[in-house]
């Protein structure tokens, strides 16, 4: 076995990024079907890996210590990015499209319980495969294996939700892009003058060039290092109480407070453009490193009735998208970017949703309503709701 240091593990995930731009811009069919570039050379990388450890036995672990910083960083930049003035404006379809997330989080339950079921599992496995590690992630996979294993002595539930995440992660990536294209499809391509005269948001065009300051940085980085610092404390004090949240979502909504708070008192201005800059470049190392350590092998040990539920999952989701989040949206350009997002979150994580869209848009032209409404519900408002959504489901009568 190989172990990549700190520095070893910056520089492959430099290179893998380097390694799907060059891929996504010189293979056809990815740059059609709009695959994120950290998604393109991370999964290459997983699967080179793949390879040599079932061939030759040799397995590269790399180091994942900045792995959690760097999500953290980009939830702190979300944060810092929203205007609640600019959120007022979506208020309405914030709220709309919220429900249409609501429905997803149910039918990912109602649709593995079933199956669970049908298959001969425990219901408790079917949760696992629903909202809980495909809305939710790893995290919240790892926070409900433990109370399933614990409460309901569910063997092996933390290997499974583990591995339901990661499949999860890896299907949100790949049908993302998929999904927008054939939507695209059915409408207008709006020209350059779709929101021309909005400015674009911290994630909405990762290849512009933004002109900073090198003091302008600092602030900024001194900033998301407070959202880090005091989302920290600010979870650790929640924790075990009814209002326990996931520490990223602390950390977004101390970027909130901070850049509404010191805007409202007249004390500080936050500089978009930086923000722009650190958020999109820890997002980009955070896909990397979150790829290329995927452990793929790991996932044969998925028993078959847990892959079909898994895949039934990955099929209600790219119909879902298609068929409901589109439509309800408005069957326009902005809802095809929205459904794209929505796959990403869906299945993987919010940082998977901003990739799908990035790439959506710098295809076909900016949303700026999607990169409004999708950090905010897919990094936020999310965990609330899917919370209540598994408690519900908790408590049926024939769970456990």
């Amino acid at each position: 076995m190989l172990q990549l240091d700190f520095y070893g593990t910056l520089v492959a995930a430099s290179l893998v990024l380097l390694l799907g731009k060059k891929l996504v811009a010189h293979t056809p069919p990815l740059r059609a079907y709009t695959i994120p570039e950290p998604v393109a050379g991370g999964l290459l990388l997983a699967l080179l890996l793949l390879v040599l450890h079932s061939q030759l036995g040799v397995e590269i672990r790399f180091d994942t210590g900045m792995q959690t910083p760097l999500m953290l960083a980009f939830f702190a930049s979300i944060g810092l990015n929203a205007d609640l003035a600019s959120l007022r404006k979506g208020g309405r379809t914030v709220g709309i499209f919220l429900g249409v997330v609501v429905g997803l989080l149910l039918l990912q339950n109602a649709l593995g319980m079933a199956l669970a079921s049908l298959l001969g599992l425990n219901p408790l496995f079917g949760l696992l495969a629903g909202s809980i590690t495909l809305s939710g992630g790893h995290g919240t996979g790892a926070a409900w294996s433990a109370v399933f294993t614990e409460q309901y002595g569910l063997a092996s539930a933390k290997e499974m939700a583990i591995a339901c995440a990661t499949f999860g992660l890896v299907l949100g990536g790949l049908i993302g892009g998929p999904v927008a294209r054939i939507l695209v499809k059915k409408v207008k391509i709006p020209g350059a003058e779709h929101n021309a005269d909005d400015v674009p948001t911290a994630f909405e065009q990762p290849q512009a060039v933004r002109l900073i300051t090198t003091s302008s940085f600092i602030e900024t980085l001194a900033l998301i290092s407070v959202c880090l610092l005091a989302g920290h404390h600010l979870a650790a004090s929640l924790k075990g109480t009814a209002l326990e949240l996931p520490t990223f979502v602390c950390v977004l909504f101390v970027g909130v407070v901070l850049r509404n708070g010191l805007g409202a008192l007249g004390w500080y201005t936050v500089f978009d453009r930086a923000v722009s800059v650190l958020g999109n470049v820890s997002l980009s190392l955070f896909l990397a490193i979150a790829l290329m350590s995927l452990r793929l092998w790991e996932l044969s040990s998925l028993a078959l009735p847990m892959v079909v539920i898994l895949a039934s999952q990955a099929l209600a989701m790219a119909l879902y998208a298609s068929f409901v989040t589109f439509r309800v949206m408005g069957s326009n350009y902005d809802a095809a970017v929205l459904a794209a997002g929505h796959c990403g979150f869906g299945l993987g994580a919010t940082p998977t949703a901003i990739a799908n869209m990035q790439a959506v848009t710098d295809r076909f032209g900016p949303s700026h309503l999607a990169f409004l409404i999708v950090p905010m519900v897919g990094a936020f408002f999310i965990d609330i709701v899917n919370a209540i959504v598994i408690k519900l489901f908790m408590a049926l009568p024939f769970v456990g």
